[in-house]
Parts: structure tokens; sequence; C-alpha cells
């Protein structure tokens, strides 16, 4: 095996794997959460509002409120998608300053956000002006404000569905198993977790590097097998290539910040787009 497999890797490529292993049950579930939530605060809201307010007509503070959460809830994809891309967990491993990547996707995510609730529900509103009220919506210069209120919104479900995900996974497994199953075409194939070394990805297919010298084949993404097996010590190293942390016996530098991961008989790349696999590793 040659280490050759990192030319052409690029920083999208870890982010295109993991929307890849979004699971769309931790949108199902957290959307049930923030729904719930959202009536709740929607319906506190309005009536404060009619409280604070008595001369107030009364359809406007459930418009404003009602037309707010119908667009947050029609937009939870978002937040779902960037975290499924830099999870938080991810970000802090290597300490408590964020990577430039997982900055760069949730500050995209959060003014993708923003943008379009604001849109959305202005033209709720402006729809239900022109049937109920005497003259248009206004909605003014007020876009900062919005996005402020929408940072903590969109942050709050970030750490939802982050959350949602880390139950779900360790919901299936609570104690950690000694082997995993490999589905080589027909065959299934039960290996000990230890004996795998590496495992990478081929086409449509992940290839697993295993210490008897075997190297069975499973349909399906890196990124899905990733998730079942990043609990239990494998570590991503490359866009292509999980390794296990407990079998690796050196590293090689290879020059420009990419190193090679020895597993023994089988090596590994490791690229400089993943230095928190490397100060894993080196830990």
């Amino acid at each position: 095996m040659t280490s050759g497999a990192c030319a052409g890797t690029n920083g999208a490529g870890g982010l295109v794997d993991r929307l890849r292993g979004a699971d769309t049950r931790d949108l199902a579930t957290s959307w049930l959460a923030i729904a719930s939530v959202a009536a709740v605060v929607t319906t506190v809201n309005a009536l404060s509002v009619l409280a604070d307010a008595p001369d107030l007509e009364s359809w406007k503070p459930w418009v404003w409120e009602g037309s707010s959460a119908v667009v947050v809830l029609v937009l939870t994809w978002i937040p779902w998608l960037t975290t499924a891309a830099a999870p938080p967990d991810q970000a802090l491993a290597a300490g408590w300053r964020p990577k430039a990547s997982f900055m760069a996707v949730h500050a995209g995510g959060l003014l993708t956000y923003s943008a379009l609730h604001v849109a959305g529900f202005v033209v709720l509103r402006k729809m239900a002006y022109d049937l109920w009220a005497d003259g248009p919506y206004q909605f003014g210069d007020r876009f900062i404000y919005e996005l402020r209120k929408d940072l903590l919104g969109y942050a709050l479900f970030v750490g939802v569905f982050w959350l949602v995900g880390y139950l779900r996974r360790r919901k299936d497994e609570p104690v950690r198993p000694v082997s995993f199953d490999i589905r080589d075409g027909a065959r299934l194939i039960r290996v000990p977790l230890a004996d795998i070394l590496a495992a990478s990805s081929a086409g449509n297919y992940v290839e697993f590097w295993l210490a008897d010298g075997r190297r069975p084949l499973m349909r399906a993404t890196l990124a899905a097998v990733e998730v079942e097996l990043e609990r239990f010590g494998f570590v991503r190293a490359h866009r292509s290539w999980l390794v296990n942390a407990g079998r690796v016996t050196g590293l090689r530098p290879e020059g420009s910040g990419d190193w090679t991961v020895e597993l023994g008989g089988v090596e590994a790349p490791l690229s400089r787009r993943y230095p928190q696999a490397l100060e894993r590793l080196r830990g």
C-alpha cells in the first residue's frame, strides 16, 4: 500500500463526507423538540405583548410571533446540516479555539439562516397585513437586531442537533462492543475491533485493512463507518482514511506537514488538513 492517496485532498472533502453522514433521524427528533418549545415561546410572547399593550389589535402579536416561529421551523435543516458538517466536539478537540473551517461553516450557516428567516417572516406578515390591516407592514432597518436574536437561536439549535446525535449514537451500543460486523457482499464477517487496523474509502465501498492481511469491502460511505467507529478510538487521518489509534506503531513525517501512519505492516496517510488527528495519535 502506498501513501499516494494524499494527492488531491482539499479542505472541503472532510465537510462533504460529514454531510453525507448526516442522519435525518436527528433532524426529525430535534424538530419535534424545537416545535414544542417554539409553540410555548410564541404563546408566551404574544400574550405578553397583549398584556403590555391592551389597545393593540389582538391579531398583530400572533402574526408577529407566529410568522417568525413558522419560518424557524421551516429552516431548521440549515443548522442541522452545518452541525453535521462541522460538529462542535471536533472543532474543540484540540483546545478551546475552534478551527477556521468550523467558524467559516457556521458563519455562513448563520447568515443564510438569518437572511431567510427575516425574508420569510416579512413576506408572511405583509400577507397578513394586506388581509386585515389598514396599511402595509413596515419592517424598517432592523436586520442587525434580528441577526443578534438569530445568533442565539442558531447556537441553541446547533447544540440541540449535536446533543441529539450524540445520544442517538450511544443509545444502540451503551457498552463497548468487542467486534464489528463487515458485510462483504452476501457474507458477514465479524471482526474484533482490535484487529481492524484502518478503513479506507474505495468508491462506493469501504475497504477494511485487517491485522491478518484480509481486506474485505463493505458497501458504505466512510463517513457512515466513522460514525460507528470514532468512539472506539478510530481517527479520521485523511478524507479517505480512518486509522485505529490503538494499533499505531509509528508516525513518519513526509514533508509539507503530511505524515505516514505506521500500523504494523500497513501504512496510511495522515493529511496536514487533519491536525487534530496528529495530536490525538501523538497523545
